[in-house]
């Protein structure tokens, strides 16, 4: 663990609500994690004026001027194009250059990781970035990868995706040994696309760098049977919209059961302590902060539309990726992927690598 001052660079003007969300998302994370500090790039007129709302808050931040920002609309092309100028450029590019040792944005998805990918470049042993983020479960939080950044991908990604959410896991999570599983129609090996058979058979051989449980399926997630869930960004980010999904419409019906009629309304007043900690243990914003995994650095995407709360926990995750060395253990998962699966090329016939490993 490091114990160095974390300094985050903050994309200013990035998201629904800005600037007015990061700069109190701000406060609330410096309280939280003391020795923090913060360079905040995007308009001084409209930024000084919130920090100096905020008492001390100014004795731990630094305005950076940028003169543009990222918008939502933005395709990633255009903004790799024409928004170098903007606060989420710069606050990347502070990050990439070790001016900061993170950056943290709700701006734009798409322009986040093309920026990031030009910027930061990938880590070595790693080919593509994979979105990453938590949600709760029956049995606590489950890590779940790729969320969206690759909508395909071939078997070195998907075991590359493991150990990177292996090692996610361990750091935010504080699990010695978290339990992987890939994403299938089916928990039998003999199950899914020749991809997914590949990938596990590497990730079941001996000197594998994870705890590997197999295939899992849907109705795994929730259940929490495993720690980090792993999959493709096509499949990955449409499972976590039906699962957010799911959750809003049961919050909805909840809240129309207790409108019915007076008794109902009176059993509500009981139970409205039971109902706190239940909203409590299901509010998104302790889960904001997904992260580009694999990425020679630190970027943490917080969602567009949060509170001040929930990109102060947006920070929480950058900060513990950081003091908990997460690029060093994943440049080790990597390299120690990386021979197990040269052995398996070597060693492995052709048929053999076709079935997916099995024997």
């Amino acid at each position: 663990m490091t114990d160095s001052k974390i300094v985050l660079a903050l994309d200013g003007m990035g998201g629904d609500r800005a600037p007015e969300v990061v700069v109190n998302g701000a406060d609330i994370a410096r309280e939280r994690y003391p020795g923090t500090s913060f360079l905040l790039f995007g308009d001084p007129a409209r930024l000084k004026p919130l920090v100096d709302r905020r008492k001390g808050l100014a004795s731990t931040l630094e305005i950076v001027p940028a003169e543009d920002a990222v918008l939502a609309e933005d395709k990633p092309s255009f903004a790799l194009r024409r928004r170098r100028k903007s606060s989420m450029w710069l606050a990347v590019d502070a990050a990439a250059q070790g001016r900061a040792d993170t950056v943290v944005s709700a701006g734009n998805t798409g322009a986040l990781l093309a920026i990031s990918m030009v910027a930061m470049r990938m880590l070595e042993g790693a080919h593509r970035p994979a979105l990453a983020s938590f949600l709760p479960t029956a049995r606590g939080e489950t890590v779940m990868l790729d969320l969206g950044a690759n909508v395909e991908c071939d078997a070195d990604n998907l075991a590359e995706f493991a150990v990177m959410g292996s090692v996610f896991a361990q750091v935010l999570l504080g699990l010695d040994r978290p339990r992987v599983g890939l994403l299938n129609v089916g928990s039998e090996e003999l199950k899914g696309h020749e991809e997914l058979r590949q990938a596990s058979a590497w990730l079941r051989r001996e000197g594998s760098p994870i705890d590997f449980h197999g295939f899992v399926e849907g109705n795994d997630i929730g259940a929490g049977a495993i720690d980090v869930v792993v999959t493709d960004g096509f499949t990955g980010n449409v499972a976590l919209k039906a699962i957010e999904g799911t959750a809003k419409l049961y919050t909805q019906f909840l809240r129309e059961v207790f409108r019915t009629s007076s008794f109902a309304k009176v059993g509500y007043v009981f139970a409205s302590g039971s109902f706190r900690k239940l909203f409590k243990r299901v509010d998104p914003r302790r889960y904001n902060g997904g992260v580009f995994l694999g990425l020679d650095g630190v970027c943490v995407k917080s969602h567009g539309g949060t509170d001040a709360l929930g990109f102060a926990y947006a920070i929480g995750v950058a900060v513990d990726l950081v003091r908990y060395e997460y690029k060093n253990k994943l440049v080790e998962g990597l390299a120690k992927l990386r021979q197990v699966t040269s052995t398996a090329e070597t060693t492995e016939s052709p048929a053999l690598r076709a079935s997916g490993g099995a024997e």
